[in-house]
């Protein structure tokens, strides 16, 4: 892990085209602005766990019915 000391309005870059900017500090909490292109999916880390093991479970859900037709039509045969 990189560890930066930023003060506020510094930014970082990370490649060519995303830039992280600290807005503001006050007490406990930091206020970042990115820019980046609208490509570039940005999450809070909670979110992105959620969205993350919603897929997850999408896709058991989906093996699941590829499963059972399958059997279905072995029991055809």
């Amino acid at each position: 892990m990189l560890v930066l000391t930023r003060k506020p309005n510094e930014s970082i870059v990370i490649g060519n085209d995303i830039e992280i900017t600290v807005l503001e500090i006050e007490g406990e909490q930091i206020k970042l602005g990115i820019n980046a292109p609208k490509n570039v999916d940005i999450h809070r880390k909670e979110v992105y766990l959620s969205i993350q093991q919603e897929n997850n479970e999408a896709t058991k859900t989906e093996t699941n019915i590829m499963e059972k037709i399958n059997e279905y039509f072995k029991e055809k045969t």
